[in-house]
């Protein structure tokens, strides 16, 4: 009786990290992998690793550009840290929790904290934006000192170095997370319900894209943004950006299927330069499946215990994950 070839394994390539606590998410700094914990730790995990404390309480957002990770902690600080020169804290906003926080072009930096968005380029005070909400996202456009903000009944648009009116795109609902396509085209929004909603900068056409299971609580693009890699499906549901109009019209490719009924993914993370998505699933199992057609290569065995952070090397020879439980890897591919 014949029986199907095993599915190719990197597992022997991973190097467990102690996390001891629930990861937040994943980022790189370079070549070192930086794993920051709900506790208020970072975990650099390179030929050796250490732990540094960045908040006295718990971080609730974190984002990095590959030399600098910034992060907001219900200590209400957002700390600035670099491999080079520690870390150091950028604003107190006297105990209001940050919620949200990003980096962008040429030293840009947002953080938001209730119904406040902050935007600061490094020098002289932040720029300060009211909003009809907390802020559920923030994100720069790929080029200028432009912030994109996702909050109740849409996203809105703001030059922090203008006296401008932000530019708002409405849409009824709880908007959560949001990206901005690399080719600033589009932006896409989270939402509390199992959905995401999009629009077409240029005339504000709407796109909805529906369908899944659950709440959807990761994305990522894929190299040459082709595709949004997402979650909250129990397969990774790509949809497809490369045409003028988006995802409209057009259905999304699958890929990277749950192996146990009803399983969903977790966490999806789109590599820097291969048509290759990172998928980590409920159940703790990661696969990196090609795109074109679907071919997977296992990383983790699943154990129960939910992925909750992937990031990729820059140069894509390097994976670095954490899970729901404390649990830590670092593969070199």
């Amino acid at each position: 009786m014949s029986t199907a070839p095993a599915r190719p394994s990197v597992r022997e390539r991973v190097r467990p990290i102690e996390a001891g606590e629930p990861v937040l998410a994943a980022h790189f700094l370079g070549d070192t992998a930086v794993l920051a914990l709900v506790s208020g730790e970072i975990v650099l995990a390179g030929e050796t690793d250490r732990r540094v404390t960045l908040h006295d309480g718990g971080i609730l957002d974190s984002a990095a550009d590959g030399t600098t990770l910034i992060s907001g902690g219900d200590d209400g600080k957002v700390v600035r840290f670099a491999l080079k020169t520690g870390a150091a804290t950028v604003h107190d906003s006297g105990g209001t929790w940050i919620d949200r926080v990003a980096l962008g072009p040429n030293g840009g930096m947002a953080w938001s904290a209730g119904r406040k968005a902050y935007a600061s380029q490094g020098k002289g005070e932040p720029k300060v934006l009211s909003l009809v909400s907390a802020a559920g996202g923030l994100t720069f456009f790929p080029k200028g000192f432009r912030l994109a903000v996702a909050h109740y009944g849409g996203v809105s648009f703001w030059y922090p170095n203008s006296e401008a009116k932000p530019v708002s795109l409405d849409w009824k609902g709880s908007h959560l997370g949001i990206t901005i396509s690399p080719d600033q085209r589009f932006v896409v929004t989270t939402m509390q319900e199992p959905q995401l909603h999009g629009w077409r900068i240029e005339d504000g056409q709407h796109m909805r894209m529906s369908g899944y299971p659950g709440k959807v609580k990761s994305f990522s693009w894929t190299s040459g943004a082709k595709f949004l890699a997402t979650a909250g499906a129990t397969e990774a549901i790509l949809w497809p950006f490369s045409g003028k109009n988006g995802p409209m019209g057009v259905n999304p490719t699958m890929i990277a299927p749950s192996a146990k009924a009803g399983v969903r993914v977790t966490t999806v993370a789109g590599h820097p330069s291969a048509a290759v998505v990172a998928v980590g699933f409920a159940d703790g199992l990661i696969l990196l499946a090609r795109i074109d057609d679907g071919a997977e290569i296992l990383m983790r065995e699943p154990d129960g215990d939910a992925v909750t952070a992937i990031a990729w090397r820059a140069d894509g020879q390097a994976v670095a994950f954490g899970t729901e439980a404390g649990k830590a890897g670092l593969a070199r591919l």
